[in-house]
């Protein structure tokens, strides 16, 4: 019996093991080769400050091609439009620090130092996306998540942290079955992390798949001509999910 238990087992991880091959192998060809390219845009990394009136913040966005606007307008974007609202009742210094094809190592390794180095007050990280089409170790995002935070809070103690997890990979246009179905259960794994970290850490979680996933499954027209990243509009589904998360950590 114990044989067979650990056949059937052995096989069960070597279908998976295959399947997950396959998904990389076609993700790669797919983001590779399908849709027209959507270069990300040259933005300011420059502190710009919004507002005129109200107590003042730092507010810093780090994380992926989400954070740069990629296959939309920047100026009408997560990180500009989120600016903008807290400038309705702060003076807010600003910087952005997202990188496009970020993962969550990558935010680590390659932003943090600089966004620690101005002691934030608020800081949105939009990152996840990269993490499930590259398929990084669930441990991973743990451990990255967790040295993010805890150099965060080393800075500022006070410091405000939003996370967005990944949006749902599994309603790319680009996708075919069943890599959208991978993507879609991908999604779910790598977002429980996220909320994991954001439970323990006692930090805001703005689950944007789960919030506005479904708009995006009905409206393919939300992504831009590479068929993978949102457009100006898309963006803007996800804008009052970060505001109100990024108001109700202010508060």
């Amino acid at each position: 019996m114990n044989l067979v238990h650990n056949h059937k087992l052995l096989l069960g991880s070597t279908i998976f093991v295959i399947l997950m091959i396959a998904f990389v192998l076609v993700e790669f060809l797919f983001i590779k080769l399908g849709g027209t390219p959507v270069p990300a845009p040259t933005i300011s990394r420059e502190l710009t400050t919004f507002g005129s009136s109200g107590t003042q913040l730092t507010y810093i966005v780090m994380g992926d091609s989400t954070g740069v606007g990629q296959g939309g307008d920047y100026e009408k974007g997560i990180a500009l439009s989120t600016s903008r609202e807290l400038a309705k009742t702060h003076i807010v210094r600003f910087q952005n620090f997202a990188i496009s094809g970020a993962r969550t190592a990558d935010v680590r390794q390659k932003q943090l130092a600089q966004a620690v180095a101005l002691k934030p007050d608020v800081v949105l990280i939009a990152v996840g996306a990269n993490d499930v089409t590259h398929l990084t170790s669930l441990k991973g995002i743990h451990l990255s998540l967790n040295e993010i935070i805890d150099a965060l809070r080393a800075a500022n103690p006070d410091v405000k942290i939003i996370l967005t997890g990944s949006p749902q990979m599994g309603s790319v246009p680009r996708f075919p079955e069943p890599v959208a179905s991978i993507a879609r259960a991908r999604t779910k794994s790598v977002n429980a992390v996220f909320e994991m970290v954001a439970t323990e850490k006692q930090v805001t979680f703005a689950h944007i798949a789960d919030k506005t996933g479904p708009i995006f499954d009905a409206h393919p027209e939300l992504f831009a001509a590479d068929k993978f990243h949102p457009t100006t509009t898309g963006y803007g589904v996800w804008i009052p999910v970060l505001n109100t998360a990024i108001a109700s950590s202010t508060r």
